[in-house]
């Protein structure tokens, strides 16, 4: 699991550095719900022994909610009669998985301090303690989100980066959060854990320019390699495979995979075409410490996209629907 006693000092100082959000703020459960964060890695602890992948999917989730209105717990939204929502568009449908733990962390919560927390806090603390189980670094995370109200499917794709985006794309979509080219760079060694579906990268195997060809930029052993494991389109079933070679461990091999022309996604290759990305992806795979510190820097100012707090939103009592 990691240093603990290490990488809570380098986050408390990284805390100092970071501009204050909306009414966030560290204590916010203290006399409330103290209990709040224990209980949501307690369920955590117990999800990851039974299935030692959720941690990257409860990550991938929070990034996934937080780019489309903001980190509000909207992404955890069930579609109803008159309204589909978030989580029914196919980058989130059904890659992104975990929504019975969250719905867990939440019960849990409830039986404790009942109306006091958010699913919206619940989804980040739980994505930081799925880096944490993941033998990544652990970090302190200001609270007081409140829960949002709306939830539209075609909401997805004005903000949400595809994965075959280019890096002038990754770039414009980040900036459109003010994140900057360096929260590019350690968002995306989030993929340092998990794994993906096919039919997320296929057309890099079998139909990159629409002319039945190959991605040059993808390492050619490697596109072998995923030929083997993923179908040619269409197909019924969309097998996964790893991100890279140790899917369950927080460690820079997602960024040594990529300078050897090893990451699976096109937005992955395409941080090697800009000097500054590229600088940033060669540092962080020479350097561990330089890569986690920046991490927990960059996962912070995500978590806190747009946020609802003070009397926006609400406490949802169940997270998958609107009170």
């Amino acid at each position: 699991m990691g240093d603990y006693k290490v990488w809570r000092v380098l986050s408390l100082f990284l805390l100092v550095v970071i501009a204050a959000r909306g009414d966030l703020s560290y204590d916010f459960y203290k006399t409330r719900c103290p209990q709040a964060e224990k209980i949501v890695m307690d369920v955590m602890v117990n999800a990851t022994l039974s299935d030692r992948r959720i941690g990257a999917s409860i990550l991938r989730m929070h990034f996934h909610d937080c780019f489309v209105e903001g980190c509000d717990g909207s992404i955890l939204i069930d579609s109803t009669p008159t309204n589909r929502a978030e989580k029914d568009f196919p980058a989130n449908f059904p890659s992104i998985r975990g929504f019975d733990v969250i719905d867990a962390a939440k019960a849990a919560v409830e039986k404790v301090c009942p109306g006091i927390v958010s699913c919206a806090d619940i989804l980040a603390f739980a994505a930081r303690d799925g880096v944490h189980l993941s033998h990544g670094p652990f970090w302190d995370i200001r609270s007081g989100r409140r829960d949002g109200r709306v939830s539209m499917f075609n909401r997805v794709p004005l903000f949400l980066p595809p994965p075959t985006s280019n890096i002038t794309q990754l770039v414009t979509s980040f900036a459109a959060k003010n994140l900057s080219k360096s929260d590019l760079v350690f968002l995306s060694g989030g993929h340092t854990i998990g794994f993906s579906l096919c039919s997320s990268f296929n057309s890099r195997l079998y139909n990159f320019t629409g002319r039945g060809d190959q991605d040059p930029a993808l390492d050619a052993s490697l596109a072998q390699t995923l030929k083997g494991q993923c179908p040619r389109p269409p197909t019924r079933v969309d097998p996964i495979v790893p991100m890279e070679k140790t899917p369950f461990k927080v460690d820079t091999k997602y960024f040594k995979g990529v300078l050897k022309r090893r990451g699976l996604f096109t937005s992955d290759s395409a941080l090697l075409n800009d000097p500054f990305t590229k600088s940033l992806v060669i540092k962080s795979a020479a350097d561990e410490s330089f890569f986690l510190g920046n991490f927990i820097q960059s996962m912070i100012k995500m978590s806190e996209l747009e946020v609802k707090t003070g009397s926006k939103g609400e406490i949802r009592k169940k997270c998958h629907v609107i009170n």
